[in-house]
C-alpha cells in the first residue's frame, strides 16, 4: 500500500488570495494486533512493512525475546482497518495474557490503547456553528503562539495547544511532551474559542478529541493525515493544516468560514 495519497487541497495567502492545489498526505489507518488470538491493541500508523513492525512491535514490548519466538506472522486488511495476527512460541505465550491483565495506559495516545478495530467507531457530538475567521486572524495567532510557549522556549521539547479569538489572539494555551496531553489539558479548561490551533499534525486522534470537544475549527501547524482528514469532512470540522507565516492549506471547509 502506498504511504501516501494525494489531496486537492486551497492554499490561502496572507495577500488575501485563494490557489487550488493539490498535495500529498500521509496514509494513517488502525492497525490491529492480535498475539496468540488475543485483541492486543491497535495502532493509529502508516500502513506498510507491517510484518516488520510486528516484529519489531513484538521484541519492544517484550512479548518476543527473539525474532525465533515469533513463529508466524498474518497481515491482512478489513473494512474498518487492517489485522495483523501473531503467532509466539510456546514459551513466551503466558506473557499475552499477563500484559493484558495488568497493562492501563503505557501508550502515547488513547487510541492506540484499545483492543480492536470495533471499539475504534465511537460516537461524536454535532460541532457547533463556527464564527467566520479571516486568514489575517490565523497569520496573527501564529505570529503570538512562539513567544506564548514558555515551556518550549527553555526546552524545545514540547508541544502546544492554544485556544485563538476571532482576531487570533491567544485566549489560553498549555503545552506538554505529548501532543494529544497539550489538546486534552486545553479542552479541560473549557475555553470559548473561535479556533484551536495546534503546534503539531493533524491525525485522526486530534481532530476526534477537538469534535468531541465542540472545537469549530482547528489549525495545526504540521500537515494532516489521510485519515484525520477523513474523519474531519465526515463530522464537519474545518480544517487548516501546514500553517505557516507565508500560506495556510485549507482542507475541509464545511461551514464557509473562510468563504
Amino acid at each position: 500500500m502506498s504511504g501516501a495519497r494525494q489531496e486537492a487541497v486551497h492554499v490561502l495567502r496572507p495577500d488575501g488570495s485563494i490557489d487550488a492545489a493539490t498535495r500529498a498526505m500521509a496514509i494513517e489507518a488502525p492497525v490491529a494486533i492480535e498475539v496468540d488470538g488475543l485483541g492486543y491493541a491497535v495502532m493509529m500508523m502508516t500502513p506498510r512493512d507491517l510484518a516488520a513492525f510486528a516484529t519489531g512491535f513484538m521484541l519492544t514490548e517484550r512479548l518476543a525475546d527473539t525474532r525465533g519466538d515469533i513463529l508466524d506472522i498474518d497481515v491482512f486488511e478489513a473494512p474498518a482497518g487492517w489485522i495483523v495476527r501473531v503467532a509466539l512460541a510456546e514459551r513466551c505465550r503466558g506473557r499475552i495474557a499477563d500484559r493484558i491483565r495488568h497493562r492501563t495506559s503505557d501508550t502515547s495516545c488513547g487510541l492506540c490503547g484499545i483492543a480492536s478495530l470495533e471499539q475504534l467507531v465511537r460516537p461524536v457530538a454535532r460541532r457547533p456553528e463556527a464564527t467566520r475567521v479571516a486568514p489575517a486572524a490565523i497569520f496573527h495567532a501564529l505570529g503570538l503562539v512562539r513567544d506564548s510557549q514558555h515551556l518550549n522556549r527553555s526546552t524545545g521539547a514540547v508541544h502546544a495547544a492554544a485556544a485563538c479569538g476571532v482576531d487570533g489572539a491567544i485566549l489560553a494555551l498549555c503545552e506538554d511532551v505529548g501532543r494529544h496531553n497539550a489538546l486534552d489539558k486545553l479542552i479541560g479548561l473549557g475555553i470559548d474559542a473561535a479556533f484551536t490551533l495546534v503546534t503539531s499534525r493533524i491525525s485522526f486522534e486530534m481532530v476526534d478529541k477537538s469534535l468531541v470537544a465542540g472545537t469549530p475549527l482547528l489549525v495545526g501547524i504540521s500537515a494532516a493525515t489521510s485519515l484525520g482528514i477523513d474523519h474531519a469532512r465526515a463530522h464537519g470540522l474545518t480544517l487548516v493544516a501546514l500553517a505557516r507565516s507565508d500560506a495556510l492549506l485549507l482542507l475541509n471547509d464545511p461551514g464557509a468560514v473562510f468563504a
